[in-house]
């Protein structure tokens, strides 16, 4: 801009003016402030013009190096969301989730002086690191309880979890496995919660607690050590990758799904209805996630400013579903 004011023979603020569209401008200074424009092909910078009126509008995401179905997800939806609020995305991809990257992270972004931040925080370490937050920076954390001041929005795990295994206690099994996801996410404690307290309202108890780390591997690992067993008949796999492997090594040692044992799983991956036999399990709402949590994010960043619509807060828990295909069944042993 002062570039322009410079060839054009007036202050910074005629330019601003002339680009703002500001009447106060007269035609002759008008046309040689806009053919200035013209000669250096200036463009004027989105970020900066809404720093100068106190606000950008781009939102800063920190997210993490992944190809989970669940995190990616999130991200597209917090991405559609900002777009259709009128909003730009920056995004910093942390390869590792630790203390100090997540804090470099939210500095950057800070620097960069977004609007807010949006931090997907579905792993212990990230949500601590959101209380290092630069002040006077709105924020808000998905698929995290991180408590404090800081608003939060998740799919209701607990709840999925919950739905998952009362379907498939009303078929009449009596002892429901579950594989759950890595103990430093989030998600599988609330997952965890769901299962045993589900189990527990209808006085049974809880088979031993298998671990996996999301992926169809472990999902196949774990599939060949239930194998080896006489008492399954159902199980609630954590996510719908380890599903798909606990399917495979049942099929490879003449188990059948569901005849022999039902599973469940949790995601609703594009491919879950393609599986054979198509699977049962809890669709997540991810468009829902990004659009409370850009709700949030906006009712945060106009907290202050007297001219900021008053937005009603959202509900931080989006309810998931259970969907039913043909990997359940009542038991026959």
């Amino acid at each position: 801009m002062n570039d322009v004011a410079r060839l054009a023979g007036v202050s910074h603020q005629t330019v601003s003016r002339v680009l703002n569209q500001h009447p106060s401008v007269s035609p002759a200074t008008r046309e040689r402030v806009l053919e200035a424009v013209r000669q250096l092909n200036y463009r004027p910078n989105a970020m900066a013009r809404g720093l100068a009126g106190r606000r950008s509008r781009v939102v800063g995401v920190v997210s993490f190096d992944t190809i989970l179905y669940g995190p990616a997800s999130t991200l597209l939806g917090i991405e559609r969301a900002a777009r259709a609020a009128g909003y730009g995305v920056s995004i910093v991809t942390l390869e590792q989730v630790d203390h100090s990257g997540m804090v470099a992270a939210l500095e950057a972004l800070a620097d960069q002086s977004v609007a807010g931040v949006v931090v997907i925080a579905p792993q212990t370490a990230a949500a601590a690191a959101l209380h290092s937050l630069p002040l006077g920076v709105a924020a808000v954390a998905v698929e995290s309880n991180v408590g404090g001041e800081i608003p939060a929005i998740s799919v209701d795990q607990v709840t999925g979890a919950r739905l998952a295994v009362q379907h498939l206690l009303d078929l009449g099994h009596r002892k429901v496995w579950h594989l759950s996801g890595p103990r430093d996410w989030l998600e599988t404690h609330g997952r965890i919660e769901g299962w045993r307290s589900t189990l527990e309202a209808a006085d049974l108890p809880a088979p031993p607690l298998m671990t996996g780390d999301w992926s169809a591997r472990s999902g196949y690992q774990a599939g060949l050590e239930l194998a080896r067993r006489t008492d399954v008949t159902a199980v609630f796999a954590g996510n719908d990758q380890m599903a798909l492997g606990m399917m495979r090594a049942f099929h490879e040692h003449g188990i059948r799904v569901p005849d022999d044992v039902s599973i469940v799983g949790f995601d609703d991956i594009p491919e879950a209805e393609f599986l054979s036999p198509p699977l049962t399990t809890i669709r997540q709402d991810f468009d829902e996630v990004g659009r409370r949590c850009i709700a949030a994010l906006l009712r945060a960043i106009e907290a202050d400013l007297p001219e900021g619509p008053d937005r009603p807060e959202p509900d931080p828990y989006v309810a998931p579903t259970l969907v039913l295909r043909r990997s359940t069944a009542a038991p026959k042993r």
